[in-house]
This record gives structure tokens, sequence and C-alpha cells, in this order.
């Protein structure tokens, strides 16, 4: 939004320029204030709804990492819990078998033992149903363990799986983005992952003269090979990103700082990539400014790293979200 301070040094420009100026010309100026207003504001959305994808994807990042540590956890501990009612199951089946070697010693006593032994032996009846009692309910428990244990384990298998092929989507997506540019000089554009991201970045002398938001046609060819790739791609999401030095802009027509020119030249590389083809909905562009150096200092080598556009493309992660929320 444009701040009171600029909006009355517009308001006294235009009121010293209407004493001195034809009427049409002090429309034009109106209409220019009005068409600046409106760029301003959808700049502010994109910026905002940039800002609220970035925190969403971060929060969600953060939750898939948290619940893939409670699954391994939980597994550990289910793992822990099998091996000891299983151990518990055993002990149960072997003091079982020696009731019955008992059972049989008895009969096989002298009839004057009989009363005696048989007393013992309805105790060790007892004891014997008692026992049998508690396997089945041990060996009902360690089926129920068992199930759980390998429901866990295939969540976990799903969950890495997905990671993995994630992970080779966007290695993948590098290369093509890498061999669609592989004609351009590396000191103009450079391609990384970073945070299961990949980051094309474009140097200014690629795309831009100095001050103008109008593609070169050099950088337009590197824009249209881009675009090639991107319209292959359907489970992406694209930030144009326009950075700048922290060299004062000098107002001219409808750029009054560097806010404005990184917007508009994100807007205009945006808008060829949508003229070739690449699905608009997927696209976002986003002005830096200056407040996004990738060099300290105020060399002209820092200054001219710091011109740049960086073009960064996030892999969906729906698939995720639907394995983390089933149970």
């Amino acid at each position: 939004m444009i701040s009171i301070k600029n909006g009355l040094f517009i308001a006294t420009t235009i009121a010293s320029l209407a004493s001195c100026v034809t009427q049409k010309k002090y429309d034009r100026l109106l209409t220019d204030k009005v068409k600046l207003e409106g760029e301003n504001a959808i700049c502010n959305d994109s910026l905002n709804q940039f800002k609220n994808s970035t925190a969403l994807f971060k929060a969600e990042s953060e939750k898939l990492n948290k619940e893939n540590k409670t699954l391994k956890d939980d597994t550990t501990l289910t793992n822990s819990s099998y091996r000891r009612t299983k151990a518990l199951y055993t002990e149960e089946v072997t003091v079982n078998d020696r009731l019955k070697k008992d059972y049989k010693t008895l009969l096989d006593n002298s009839s004057a033992e009989s009363s005696s032994l048989t007393k013992n032996l309805l105790r060790k009846e007892d004891e014997l149903r008692e026992t049998a009692k508690k396997n089945s309910l041990l060996s009902d428990d360690l089926q129920k363990l068992s199930a759980d244990l390998k429901a866990r384990e295939s969540r976990v298998k799903d969950l890495e799986q997905v990671l993995a092929n994630k992970d080779k989507a966007v290695n993948e997506l590098k290369a093509r983005v890498s061999e669609a540019l592989l004609s351009f000089k590396d000191k103009d554009l450079t391609i990384n992952v970073k945070n299961g991201k990949v980051y094309v970045s474009l140097a200014e002398q690629l795309l831009f003269k100095s001050g103008s938001i109008e593609v070169d046609k050099k950088g337009a060819e590197a824009i249209k090979k881009l675009a090639t790739v991107l319209k292959e791609q359907k489970d992406i999401n694209v930030m144009v990103e326009g950075h700048t030095d922290d060299v004062p802009m000098k107002g001219s027509n409808c750029i009054t700082d560097n806010w404005d020119l990184s917007v508009l030249r994100a807007t205009s590389i945006v808008k060829i990539l949508t003229h070739e083809g690449v699905d608009p909905k997927k696209l976002s562009p986003c002005g830096r400014g200056e407040n996004s150096p990738v060099a300290e200092g105020k060399t002209v080598e820092a200054r001219q790293k710091n011109r740049r556009t960086e073009i960064i493309l996030t892999p969906k992660l729906d698939e995720l979200f639907k394995i983390l929320e089933t149970n």
C-alpha cells in the first residue's frame, strides 16, 4: 500500500502540476496514480499468499517429521512388548507341560496315596485350567500385537517410499531443467536443490537491462526453454522471485523503487511462462527488492550477484498428507 508520505507527495506533485499542465496531462497523471495503487495492492496480495503458503508448507513438513519419528518410536515399543509377551507365553507353555508330567506321575503312585493324590490332582487341574485361560489371553494379545506391528511397519515403509519418490522426482526435475538450460553460461544461471525444492537462479545480465522490466531476447529464450519442462510437471508449484541490489532505484514511469522493480520483473517472467503454456494456477510472482541478498557487501561483484531472478519449483505433498491422515 502506498504510504501517507508518498501519497501526500504524489498529491502535492499533481496539485502543483495541475496549475501548469493541460487538463489532459493532469488526467493522465491521475490515471497513472490509480494504476500504481492497484498494482501495489496486487503485489501485496501475492506476497501475503506466498508467506501463507510457505508457513503452511513448513508446518506440514514439521508435522510429517514428527509423525515419522513417533511411528518409529511406537514400532520400537511394540517390538519390545511383543518379545516380552512371547517369552511369557513360552514360560506358560513350559509350566503346562510340567503339570501334565506331574499329573501322570500321580496316577502311577500307589493306591495308598490315592486320596492325597486325588486332592493334588484336583488342585493341579484347577491350575491347568487357569493356565490354559491365561495362555488363551496371551495368545490373543500376541496376535493383536503382531498385527499392529505389521500395520505400523507397513505405514512407515509407505512414508519412506513416498519421501524417496519425492526426492527422486526433485532430482529428476533438476536434471530436466539443467538439460533444458545447458546452452547458457554458468555465470548467468545456477540450478540447485535445497529443502526439497529446485532453485533456478538467473543473473540480471541474462534477463534485463539495468532498471528495465522487459525481458531481453536471450533471457526470453531461457524462460521459454524452462517453460517446456514446467508444462510437463503437473505436481509442482512455481514461485518467481525478483531480487535487486541495495542501490536506490531512480523513479521512472510506474517504477518508484526496488520493490516495484523486483515485482514487475517477476511478473514479466510469469507472463512469458503463461504465454508458453504453463498453467497460471501454478505460478506466483513475488518481489523481494534488496531484502534477500546472496552476497554481503557493497562491492560491484556482490551487487551483481544480488541482482537476480529466482524460480523456485516446489513439489506438491498431497500423497504424504493422505498417508498422515489415515488412522
